[in-house]
């Protein structure tokens, strides 16, 4: 097809939008309605799962070493930790500074600790993150294995918590997600046929003058591309104002974000760019697709 072609449907296909004003806002209220629906699960879903990486990123594994450790063991068991795949991070915990943070937390054991006298009980120790906590049990059988090794404290419990919570919660997301697109696909469907329906006549009139399919089926991809590039530009909108409404409010109730790692929620501005081209296209390629395929059954005359 020749240039002048091309720009002749493009044009159709956009006049064609506001002749059919009606059907067109109702096709663009749908989109809207469905892109909001599928686009705001998945921000609920991705601020929830980082929610939960807030909380697993509070967990610490103390891995305690023999008293009698020299400081050369001491420097290659931590570049031993450093080394492992699953780990994220090592803070070396002296036994003096533990033995001054239990003193400081136990103030009114004063007694206790004077007849101690320069005798500390505790041991040096390395305070270590794990970068996926599913794996836990897996790398403290690796450190297990390191010399020197008193004993290791691992939050085992919190652990299996998290992992069935992420679990439930990928399970139960994902589930209604699905369950949005379908509905907003089935929607959008046969709001695109009921479209396309009311022009019928007009699509048999220009196939009975010799017009080949994909002439026919061009404006109403035009058609359908613009509608739907103007509900994701509007669903995007709507979002940026939604999701910082919310964030907002979440963030004033500093002691209860603090408590639970809320600290983590997804700031808009991170994530604004994938999620306006998301909405975009995805509203374009919707609407186009749909209107196109939409018209196969009027051209089959």
């Amino acid at each position: 097809m020749k240039a002048s072609g091309i720009k002749y449907l493009v044009g159709q296909g956009i006049d064609n939008v506001w002749k059919n004003r009606m059907m067109a806002f109702a096709s663009f209220c749908v989109l809207l309605v469905s892109l909001l629906l599928v686009g705001l699960s998945v921000l609920a879903y991705f601020n929830v799962t980082s929610i939960i990486g807030g909380i697993e990123q509070k967990n610490e594994v103390i891995v305690y070493l023999d008293d009698d450790t020299d400081d050369e063991a001491l420097e290659q068991i931590g570049n031993n930790l450093r080394g492992m795949p699953n780990v994220t991070g090592v803070n070396f915990y002296s036994k003096e500074e533990a033995y001054e943070s239990l003193k400081a937390s136990m103030a009114e054991y004063e007694v206790l600790f004077e007849s101690l006298g320069d005798d500390n009980p505790l041991v040096d120790a390395y305070r270590i993150k794990v970068g996926d906590i599913s794996e836990i049990s897996a790398t403290i059988a690796q450190i297990r294995n390191f010399d020197h090794i008193y004993s290791i404290r691992a939050p085992y419990d919190f652990v299996n918590i998290l992992v069935q919570l992420r679990r439930i919660l990928t399970l139960v997301m994902g589930a209604i997600i699905l369950a949005m697109v379908i509905v907003s696909m089935v929607i959008i469907s046969n709001t695109t046929k009921t479209s396309v329906y009311s022009r019928r006549e007009e699509i048999q009139i220009m196939k009975y003058v010799g017009a080949t399919d994909s002439f026919i089926r061009f404006p109403f991809f035009v058609e359908g591309m613009v509608t739907g590039f103007f509900a994701g530009v509007i669903a995007f909108v709507l979002t940026a104002v939604v999701y910082k409404a919310v964030v907002e409010t979440l963030q004033n109730q500093v002691a209860l974000l603090s408590i639970i790692g809320m600290g983590n929620i997804i700031q808009f501005s991170d994530i604004y760019l994938p999620v306006a081209a998301s909405y975009v296209i995805g509203g374009a390629l919707i609407g186009a697709v749909g209107s196109s395929i939409s018209t196969r059954k009027y051209i089959n005359v």
